[in-house]
C-alpha cells in the first residue's frame, strides 16, 4: 500500500515540474508611442501693448509619436506659463488669450484635416492698474509646425475689455399702497 502512494505521487510531481517549466516567459513590449519634450527657443517672451504686459515663460511643444514609424500621433501640444499685467489706469476684464502661429513671411500656419484645433484659453480676470494674472498655457499646434519646422512667430491676442467699471446707486422714491 505504501508502494502504490509513492507511485501516484511521483507522476504528481513529474506533472507540477513540467506544467512549472513549461509556461513561456512573458515578453514585455516596448511601449508603442513615446512623447517628446522640445523647447522653444527662446523659451521666454515678453510682448508689451498700450494697456497690459504679457509674459510667456517655459514655452515646450509636446509631440505624440509612434516608436516605430516615428510619425506624429497626436496633434502636438504648446504648454508653458502666462503672466499678464495691467500697465494701464483702467481695470481690464481679461476674457481670453489666442495664439496664432505664423512662419517666416509672417503668413498664419494652418492646422490640418483631422487635427485638434485649440488655440485658446478662457482667462476670466478682472485685473486693476498694476495687478498681475498668472496661469497656465496649454494649446494645441499644427503638426507641420514640428515636422518642417517653419515657426517663426506666436502672434498672442488678449481678448479683453478696457472700462473703469463704474458702480452707480439709484433709489427710486415709491411706495407700496
Amino acid at each position: 500500500m505504501h508502494y502504490r502512494k509513492v507511485l501516484i505521487l511521483i507522476p504528481l510531481c513529474l506533472l507540477v515540474v513540467f506544467f512549472s517549466c513549461s509556461k513561456e516567459e512573458k515578453k514585455v513590449e516596448a511601449p508603442k508611442q513615446e512623447q517628446i519634450e522640445k523647447k522653444l527657443v527662446p523659451p521666454k517672451a515678453e510682448v508689451r501693448g498700450q494697456t497690459f504686459l504679457a509674459e510667456l515663460t517655459d514655452l515646450k511643444v509636446i509631440t505624440t509619436i509612434n516608436t516605430t514609424s516615428k510619425a506624429i500621433t497626436e496633434t502636438p501640444s504648446l504648454r508653458g506659463n502666462i503672466k499678464i499685467t495691467n500697465i494701464s489706469k483702467d481695470i481690464l476684464d481679461i476674457q481670453g488669450v489666442t495664439l496664432e502661429y505664423l512662419d517666416e513671411a509672417g503668413k498664419p500656419i494652418a492646422f490640418s484635416s483631422g487635427e485638434k484645433v485649440s488655440k485658446a484659453s478662457p482667462f476670466w480676470k478682472t485685473l486693476k492698474p498694476e495687478e498681475v494674472a498668472e496661469g497656465g498655457l496649454d494649446a494645441t499646434i499644427p503638426r507641420k509646425v514640428v515636422k518642417e519646422k517653419v515657426l517663426a512667430k506666436i502672434e498672442i491676442n488678449l481678448v479683453y475689455v478696457p472700462s473703469p467699471l463704474k458702480r452707480e446707486t439709484l433709489t427710486l422714491s415709491e411706495k407700496v399702497e
